[in-house]
C-alpha cells in the first residue's frame, strides 16, 4: 500500500494562477499572516527630509555668523590698538616703557602735542599741566591696550 501511494503523483489542490514563485517581491501581502504593506507617502518623506535639511543648514549658517562677528570684533580691537599705538609712538616718551606696565597719555594744553607719562591724573593734584586722554598698558607685541578713556 505504501508503494501504491508513492506511485501516485502529488497533485497540489491550490490553483497555480493564485500562487507566486517569488512571494517576497509582491507589492501586497500574499497571505493572511503576511505583514501589512502600505505604500509610502513619498511627498511626506521628501518634505521631512527638506525640513531637516533646512534646519541643519540654518544652524550652521548661525554658527558661521557668530564666528564672523567674533572675527570682526577681534579685527576692530586690533585696529584700535594699532591706531592708539601710532599716536603713542608719535608722542613724547621721556622714558623706556616696560611691557605690562600702565601709563597715561596726555595732550599738552599749549600746543596739542601728546605726552606719555607714568604719572596718573590723580597724582598731578589740582592743576594738571596736561589734558588726560587715556590710561594705557604696553602689551607684549608692543601695541597699547586702552584701559580707560580713548584717543
Amino acid at each position: 500500500m505504501a508503494k501504491k501511494k508513492a506511485d501516485e503523483a502529488f497533485v497540489n489542490p491550490i490553483d497555480k494562477d493564485k500562487i507566486s514563485e517569488t512571494p517576497g517581491l509582491l507589492p501586497y501581502a500574499h497571505h493572511a499572516g503576511s505583514a501589512v504593506i502600505k505604500p509610502e507617502d513619498k511627498g511626506r518623506i521628501r518634505g521631512n527630509a527638506m525640513t531637516a535639511m533646512y534646519d541643519q543648514t540654518d544652524r550652521q549658517m548661525e554658527q558661521l555668523r557668530q564666528q564672523m562677528e567674533t572675527l570682526a570684533r577681534q579685527a576692530k580691537s586690533l585696529h584700535n590698538r594699532m591706531t592708539v599705538s601710532e599716536v603713542i609712538y608719535k608722542a613724547e616718551i621721556p622714558f623706556q616703557p616696560v611691557i605690562h606696565h600702565i601709563y597715561h597719555l596726555y595732550q599738552r594744553k599749549s600746543d596739542g602735542t601728546h605726552v606719555l607719562s607714568m604719572v596718573s591724573p590723580a597724582e598731578w593734584g589740582r592743576r594738571a599741566p596736561y589734558d588726560h586722554l587715556a590710561t594705557v598698558r604696553l602689551l607684549g607685541d608692543h601695541t597699547w591696550e586702552v584701559l580707560e578713556g580713548g584717543v
